[in-house]
């Protein structure tokens, strides 16, 4: 193997590792949508949904690389992301920027194939704008960065809806954006417990404990009221008034409950995890996810 040979292997590896597939676990959200309205084994809207999905791990994938890009300089002062692979000059900048600014338009591209992708494309756009003014200028604005980095959980959830043109409930909306926010919240209360970020995340110190613990109560509790109120409501779920197709979807708000206290308690004990992590590594939230996918297929797809 000649030496310009291995030189390109170790850019692709390094630019693969810069694109976060791991993190590729949170685009997944984009199934719900489709799962929850009883249409996922449909072919034309699970192909729908598959596009919608590589879209947005191109596109997440670009602004990953521009965010690192960014960071450079502050990640090689962290004492785990100085090991990134542009931080540490395993990829270059020139080499970063050439790929996210391919990769993006690689994503708009995929999501042309969709036969109506209009309301897809402004949803990625959305997701595009709102994350480049985090990354540039709003992850340092307290308050406004939570909204900010929650957006991108509920986009990815109605980009589901969009690329199949699925109507969504208002129960929906309330539960993923304020479940969103959740996630968000408890991660950075665990953050800011820890310590484990104040080195590069500044706006931490804008924060403290008694506020993220309150922030955190007011979206669990809007969250469980938002999810009961779907579930115990035969029309918003689109399920019928017969008991036996009700009970199981009446019966997920038990994981649902079980899985956010487990995850305020995470957050309260300093290991509040990433979104990608808990679903990843976390063995309790993995069997409550389970036991809700199962009771949602009794209940949908009965």
């Amino acid at each position: 193997m000649t030496t310009t040979q291995t030189s390109t292997k170790g850019v692709l590896r390094s630019l693969l590792s810069a694109m976060r597939p791991l993190q590729w676990v949170k685009n997944c959200v984009i199934v719900v949508a489709p799962a929850a309205a009883g249409t996922l084994t449909h072919s034309a809207v699970l192909g729908q949904t598959v596009i919608a999905f590589v879209a947005f791990c191109l596109v997440s994938s670009g602004v990953y690389l521009l965010n690192d890009i960014r960071d450079r300089e502050a990640d090689r002062c962290h004492p785990t992301k100085r090991f990134r692979v542009i931080a540490s000059g395993h990829l270059s900048k020139r080499t970063a920027l050439g790929a996210a600014l391919a990769l993006l338009v690689l994503g708009f591209l995929v999501a042309q194939v969709i036969s109506h992708p209009g309301e897809l494309l402004i949803v990625l756009a959305l997701y595009v704008v709102i994350t480049l003014a985090y990354i540039f200028w709003i992850k340092n604005v307290a308050i406004v960065e939570l909204g900010a980095v929650a957006s991108g959980f509920f986009l990815r959830a109605y980009a589901g809806a969009a690329a199949s043109h699925i109507p969504v409930s208002t129960w929906f909306l309330v539960v993923i954006s304020f479940g969103a926010l959740f996630l968000v919240v408890g991660k950075r209360s665990s953050e800011l417990k820890s310590g484990g970020g104040m080195a590069t995340r500044r706006v931490l110190a804008e924060y403290s404990a008694k506020f993220l613990e309150s922030v955190l109560t007011m979206c669990a509790t809007i969250v469980v009221a938002g999810y009961c109120l779907w579930a115990f409501d035969a029309s918003s779920t689109g399920l019928s008034a017969n008991h036996d197709a009700t009970l199981p979807v009446r019966l997920s708000v038990v994981p649902v409950v079980f899985a956010m206290l487990f995850i305020m308690r995470s957050a309260d004990a300093g290991q509040g995890a990433a979104p990608e992590e808990l679903l990843l590594h976390n063995r309790t939230v993995q069997v409550l996810l389970a036991i809700w996918v199962v009771l949602m297929i009794f209940s949908v797809y009965e």
